[in-house]
């Protein structure tokens, strides 16, 4: 890497429940301060991600920057997405990216003709076998949907139901001997959840 040229680090997970810790530690280890990683904790469904605009508008007020992603399917989740937003960040950001987990793109590595096209050929393929790989999950997940239902398994979050121990942390919150959160707390449950039954028993009496 030049010395004087500024490197930037983009991470992105799926949902709030998955961990980041991978590809962050794989960041400092490059080398990356921390203050030049951005993080976004959302679907990959569009590009109206916080972090990841933020970090375009600094690529492109520092053209010549280096961008750091663990994988491509970090920049979309198809091959139109994918090779998309890689030509504008090579092209009207004037960054150059390297790919982690994929030592051949590395765009400073292949300026001459012949290399552009080796990086831009890998580029689609792994573009390509993404989106494939993506479409096979959620074939996956739809055949197993649909034998779950038709097994009469039930999906989703399990019902809540009224039980003996939310009577009794119902009854002494009804009967001012106890908090609506310390009746929460005692059944286990969560706010709406409560609620929601406490509803339920007020119908029935």
């Amino acid at each position: 890497m030049k010395d004087n040229q500024k490197v930037y680090a983009y991470i992105r997970v799926s949902s709030k429940d998955q961990n980041e810790s991978r590809q962050l530690q794989s960041m400092l280890d490059f080398g990356i301060s921390k203050e030049r990683i951005f993080l976004d904790k959302q679907s990959g469904k569009d590009f109206n991600r916080a972090e990841y605009q933020t970090l375009k508008r600094m690529l492109k007020d520092s053209p010549g920057s280096l961008l750091v992603i663990h994988s491509i399917d970090r920049l979309g989740r198809n091959y139109k997405e994918i090779t998309n937003e890689w030509r504008e960040l090579t092209t009207e950001c004037k960054a150059d990216i390297k790919v982690l987990d994929m030592d051949l793109l590395d765009t400073r590595l292949h300026k001459d003709l012949l290399g552009t096209f080796v990086a831009d050929l890998v580029l689609q393929i792994l573009s390509y076998n993404a989106e494939n790989e993506r479409t096979n999950i959620r074939k996956r997940q739809e055949e197993g949907i649909a034998v779950a239902k038709a097994q009469g398994k039930h999906l989703g979050r399990p019902k809540a139901e009224i039980t003996n121990e939310f009577i009794t942390e119902f009854t002494k919150w009804k009967n001012g001997e106890q908090t609506a959160t310390q009746a929460m707390i005692n059944a286990n449950m969560k706010r709406n959840t409560f609620y929601k039954l406490a509803k339920q028993m007020e119908i029935k009496v």
